[in-house]
Order: structure tokens, then C-alpha cells, then sequence
């Protein structure tokens, strides 16, 4: 492998700073950098093993980790190995080098434990973005949501789902209210599975107790999160986004589309928490970077994307214009943010990049520094990607 200098670019260092640099890499990882003039040189050892860019001013980011995602393009991680092989080809080219492929375990059995064991088999050979472990959304969820399981606590279950998985589950998304959930959420941390707070109607009670079990994370935060009944006529029933918002331990992720979430709460969130406890996921579907138009899906009915208004049920369907996922991109969703958010670029781009990388403990990833995986994005003014590379090796480049 090439030592390869990328020069001349800002550096955004994530929750830290941009500033103007370059970096060298070598082997696959980062093995130094400039954040200031004189930039990078080539090394004088290797005067004929020296691929150099010049990156004529632009950004320069680490690569962006998507922790919950569905599918891209036309593809759907859950359909099997194949899919899941075109689709994580697809990422690089919207400056996502890492992400966690979503399931929904809509029926449970041997056909669904057959499908997880391929999917987990087929993880470590993927010859484009990383894909560190899948991520289950449900079975034990007390909202369905978009079709998700409904299921009680199961200790015996989880067991065989994770068996399945082989040690390659690495998110589970579960309710606070579902019965029996709390043992459910010990044994993920047993077995070192990061459990999620989603689909729930969940009072303050219960969702503290989740958290202080170990459910420390909300994804798509807001969407699937009812207000608790109300008890009391006139006033407001606390419950989960409350709970969550009040608890220095708990992070959350955002849809940021401008569809599922409106700005403010974002911005809500920000406020509570702080920049390094919200993340950016995209929950992309069928239809997720393609351009405006009508496609057809594996759910027996068509959808529309159009910027702005997500995927929804196309026209001459009886549920049209109904939500159909996500068409949001990772780089669409930082744009997003550095738009709504009135924060230092550096901190929204961690969004993106250090703090999902924290929460999953990639300890190499979603960031710039000497000796972590070379998995960086050279970006456009308009954010569109120029240059992805994965290990140092380029995953795509803009023609």
C-alpha cells in the first residue's frame, strides 16, 4: 500500500476546531498530520512510494458512521448477503465509510435466525464501507412503529438471537415499556450488544429505570416517542423524551430531514444535552439517494422521493403520501444540521463522526489522528463527496 499524502485541505478536527492542514497515511492509518504551515512533505525514505493530493482548500473529515440504517438506493440490508454487499458499496459515495445495518425481526423464527446467521457470516467480507455489526430494531418493542415485533422480555430469545448472530450483534433497539425488558437489557450488557431506547410510550418511571440499567441511547429520537396517557386533565404526562433529555447519561440520534423531526427539537436537544450527546443517523430506506422520482419497492407498492419531502407512498395507492422510511444521506443530514444548529462546524460534523464512534467504542474511527483508520472524506463545497477512502484506499471518487 502507498503512502498517501492528502495537502492543502481544512482539517475538521470533530468537536474541536477546522483548521487548515494535511495528512499522512501510511499502511492503512494516519500516521501523522500538519494543522498548520509548513504542510506535509513527502518522506525523503520513500521518494517513489509518495501518492500525493492536493485537496485545493477544501474539507477534509474523517469518514461518517450511520448507526441505524435500513438500505440505500434500491437495496435492503435485510433481504440477504447480496443486498447487503450492493448496498454498503452505495454509502462511500454520500461520505458514509461506517454504518450499522438495521433489521426489523418482524416474525421470529428459524427462517428470521437463518437470515441473521448469513447477514452476520457475510459482515467480515465486504469489500467497501465498514460494517462493524448489525443492528436489531426489536423484537421487544411495545410500539410497532413501521411493522416492528411487539414482543415481551425474553432472556431465552435474545439468547437465540444472539447465538444467530455470532457475536456480530451490536445494537438493539428496545422500549422502556415492554414487560419484562429490564433482564433483557442486562444481558445485552453482558454480551456487550449497546441497547437503544425507540417505539415507546414509556412513563418517566420506566425509562429512568431503563437507562439505569444500561439503555443509555435514543434513536430516532422524537419519531415513535408518544406522550404517556394523560391522568390529569390539563396537565402534560412526562415520560420518555423527558426522562431522557434529563439524564446526563443519555445521548440521542436524529432523522435530520426536516420531515420526521422539526428543527427546534433538535436544537432542544442540543440545549439539554450538549453537541457531543446528539448524533445523526439517516434510518434510510428504499429510495435513499436517488434522484427525484417514483421507484418501486419489495412492499408491493411504489414510492416517491422528492427533495424535502422524504419517501412517501406514491399516488394511485390507497395510503399515498403516507412516510415510506427515510430518503435522507449522510452528508444531506450534516448539511442539514450546520444549516438549523447554531454551533461551531467542528462540533456538528461530531455528530456525525466522534460521537457515534464513542457510543459503539471504535476507538480508531471518527476521528483525525495518528493512528486511527485512514477513513476520510475529501468534501465538495456543496458537501457531495470528491474523494471516500476506506484504510487509506479510495471507496469512491467523484467522476
Amino acid at each position: 500500500m502507498a503512502t498517501l499524502i492528502i495537502d492543502n485541505v481544512q482539517l475538521v478536527l470533530p468537536g474541536q476546531a477546522v483548521v487548515p492542514g494535511g495528512v499522512l497515511v501510511r499502511d492503512g492509518v494516519i500516521a501523522g498530520g500538519s494543522t498548520g504551515l509548513p504542510r506535509i512533505s513527502a518522506p525523503a525514505e520513500e521518494p517513489n512510494g509518495v501518492e500525493r493530493i492536493d485537496g485545493g482548500g477544501r474539507l477534509l473529515t474523517p469518514g461518517l458512521i450511520d448507526l441505524h440504517v435500513h438500505g440505500i438506493g434500491l437495496e435492503m440490508f435485510e433481504y440477504g448477503p447480496d443486498a447487503l454487499r450492493a448496498g454498503a458499496a452505495l454509502l462511500p459515495a454520500f461520505g458514509a465509510t461506517c454504518a450499522y445495518p438495521t433489521l426489523v425481526p418482524r416474525e421470529i423464527g428459524p427462517a428470521l435466525l437463518d437470515r441473521l446467521a448469513a447477514l452476520a457470516a457475510a459482515l467480515p467480507h465486504l469489500p467497501s464501507a465498514r460494517l462493524p455489526g448489525l443492528h436489531l430494531e426489536g423484537p421487544f418493542m411495545a410500539l410497532p412503529g413501521a411493522g416492528c415485533a411487539t414482543l415481551p422480555g425474553d432472556v431465552a430469545l435474545l439468547d437465540d438471537l444472539l447465538a444467530a448472530c455470532a457475536g456480530r450483534l451490536a445494537i438493539m433497539s428496545i422500549s422502556p415499556d415492554t414487560p419484562g425488558i429490564l433482564p433483557v437489557i442486562a444481558r445485552l450488557r453482558e454480551r456487550g450488544v449497546v441497547p437503544f431506547i425507540t417505539h415507546t410510550r414509556a412513563d418517566a418511571e420506566q425509562t429512568a429505570a431503563a437507562i439505569a440499567a444500561g439503555a443509555v441511547h435514543a434513536t430516532h429520537f422524537y419519531d415513535v416517542f408518544h406522550v404517556p396517557p394523560e391522568t390529569e386533565p390539563g396537565a402534560r404526562p412526562v415520560g420518555a423524551v423527558e426522562a431522557i433529555l434529563a439524564d446526563p447519561r443519555a445521548s440521542v440520534d436524529f432523522i435530520a430531514d426536516g420531515v420526521h423531526v422539526h428543527p427546534m427539537a433538535i436544537r432542544a436537544a442540543v440545549a439539554a444535552k450538549g453537541f457531543s450527546h446528539v448524533m445523526l443517523i439517516t434510518d434510510a430506506n428504499v429510495g435513499a439517494g436517488l434522484p427525484e422520482g417514483v421507484y418501486d419497492t419489495p412492499w408491493g407498492y411504489p414510492v416517491r422521493v422528492a427533495p424535502g419531502k422524504g419517501a412517501r407512498v406514491a399516488e394511485g395507492h390507497p395510503l399515498a403520501g403516507v412516510l415510506a422510511g427515510s430518503a435522507l444521506t449522510m452528508n444531506e443530514g450534516v448539511k442539514n444540521l450546520l444549516a438549523w444548529l447554531p454551533l461551531p462546524p467542528a462540533q456538528v460534523w461530531a455528530m456525525a463522526t466522534s460521537n457515534p464512534a464513542r457510543l459503539l467504542r471504535l476507538s480508531r474511527q471518527g476521528v483525525i489522528a495518528e493512528g486511527a483508520h485512514a477513513d476520510l472524506v475529501l468534501w465538495n463545497a456543496d458537501l457531495t463527496p470528491a474523494i471516500t477512502w476506506i484504510g487509506g484506499e479510495v471507496a469512491y471518487r467523484q467522476e
